[in-house]
């Protein structure tokens, strides 16, 4: 496979490839939520303070939000292929010494490293699919399905990590990606066809690489830890970042894609779409176990129904509704059906019950989901130019890591705060009431996402550049498309 493509590859062997690249990427995104029921376990058996256990989760995500922009260039520059194992080796190694950790800082180091790996590998990922797949059908389908590994991620892995550690250990929330990594690696180098990066001598940005880098971490853990000389930190770093991009001979971020409105229209899209839905996941497991009593494994086996209608809807019918009505179209009404989802989830109450007050929100939102974010992805990578897929495939990552961070953080905090308001009430009452206003708020980043997306994301996207492999209308249609 080289840069602009790969008309002749074989079917089977394209659809090989293109099934280890998402299982590959799957265990990256599952390791994101995959601890997070495990905490408990591993805080009284390695004994972290409640303060030091947030950075087996936070750790993790610093590393991977920091470094995905540039493995992204990275994966351009030296290219894909070489970028992408050298990441899966160093997660999957990673993965071993986290889950023989005998004290707390071998485990965050090792989540550190995780980070590291899993940026390196799935930053390049969807860059790869779209050079693998130039014609606009073959690509929808194959974005459908690496988007459904994206959008069920976070679920599958709270439902594997509830039933690995209340059946075996918290060590095997690690351990489990041992086989995936080494039978991934093993079959992508003889399925994978190498390709040509445009080499270093074209130059690495190395100051906005330090940069962004910096910024983005300092962002993600200013904002999980509510640190604000984080953030503004953050802020100055990311400003400093645009002013170099704009000098820089060779930019490790070309500013000229930001004149593409559906890039620069679709990255912002997701930042507030991704904050509504992780944000709810979290949430939503707080109410589970702490207002209806759930516990660890019940949990997880609670959200099992969010993957499989995402499975159904994005690699099933969200295709043929591209096909007729257009990406923007679905993606608008995919969110809508989120939206109506959370303002359900907005009455939710001690007296709660799964089945008849969780359970059909769960299924609006994986519905809506399952044709939302093919959608997005599609048209964030359709009109990119090949030789800057890698970056812009990185860059559409970083922005979900994002949103991820952001809603998480606000939604927590505003249910802290609207619980600890009401102090006088019966703890479980202030519980279930702080968990209403953030599902309300979750709710408003989806419709801030529906009102700059019918805005900003246009029925038809343009060309940029006539050597660009672009694709026009109604070949920009969503992953899934039959």
């Amino acid at each position: 496979m080289d840069n602009n493509g790969a008309e002749n590859h074989p079917t089977r062997s394209r659809g090989l490839a293109l099934a280890v690249l998402c299982a590959a990427s799957l265990m990256v995104v599952l390791d994101s939520s995959i601890v997070a029921v495990a905490l408990p376990a591993i805080q009284a058996d390695l004994g972290f303070t409640p303060a030091g256990l947030s950075w087996v989760f936070t750790g993790y995500l610093v590393a991977f939000g920091g470094l995905l922009l540039l493995s992204g260039r990275l994966g351009d520059l030296l290219g894909r292929r070489r970028v992408f194992l050298g990441g899966l080796g160093l997660f999957t190694g990673a993965s071993l010494v986290a889950g023989l950790a005998a004290n707390a800082g071998v485990l965050v180091a090792a989540r550190f490293v995780q980070g590291v790996g899993g940026a390196l590998a799935s930053a390049v990922v969807l860059g790869m699919i779209v050079t693998m797949y130039p014609e606009p059908r073959a690509r929808a389908k194959a974005i459908g399905v690496y988007s459904f590994t994206q959008a069920a991620g976070a679920s599958i892995g709270l439902i594997a990590g509830g039933a690995l550690t209340q059946a075996l250990s918290w060590h095997w929330t690690f351990y489990v990606n041992l086989p995936i990594g080494v039978a991934a690696l093993l079959l992508a180098v003889r399925v994978v066809e190498p390709d040509r990066g445009t080499g270093l001598r074209d130059g690495l940005d190395v100051l906005g690489a330090v940069l962004v880098t910096a910024a983005v971490m300092l962002g993600v853990y200013g904002i999980s830890s509510s640190s604000w000389g984080a953030l503004v930190a953050a802020v100055v770093l990311l400003a400093a970042f645009g002013v170099r991009q704009a000098k820089a001979r060779t930019p490790l971020l070309p500013l000229r894609l930001f004149k593409i409105r559906a890039v620069a229209g679709a990255n912002v899209v997701m930042v507030l779409m991704v904050a509504g839905m992780l944000g709810f996941q979290f949430v939503t497991a707080l109410y589970l176990q702490q207002v209806l009593g759930l516990d660890a494994l019940g949990t997880g086996v609670a959200f099992l129904p969010v993957p499989l209608v995402i499975a159904v809807a994005s690699l099933g019918f969200a295709g043929k509704l591209a096909a007729r009505f257009g990406p923007r179209a679905v993606l608008l009404g995919g969110l809508g059906l989120v939206i109506v989802g959370l303002m359900l989830l907005t009455r939710v109450s001690v007296d709660g019950a799964y089945f008849a007050d969780v359970l059909p929100a769960l299924l609006l939102m994986g519905l809506g989901a399952g044709a939302a974010i093919p959608a997005l992805m599609g048209l964030a990578m359709a009109d990119v130019p090949a030789e800057d897929a890698g970056v812009a495939s990185g860059l559409i990552n970083t922005t979900q890591q994002v949103g991820a961070a952001v809603g998480t953080a606000v939604l927590a905090a505003v249910a802290a705060s609207r619980t600890e308001s009401l102090g006088t009430l019966d703890h479980r009452e202030a519980l279930a009431a702080g968990f209403r206003l953030a599902y309300g708020v979750s709710a408003g980043f989806l419709i801030a996402a529906v009102a700059l997306g019918g805005v900003v994301l246009t029925r038809r996207t343009r060309k940029v550049a006539p050597a660009a492999p672009a694709v026009s209308e109604p070949e920009v249609c969503i992953a899934g498309q039959a």
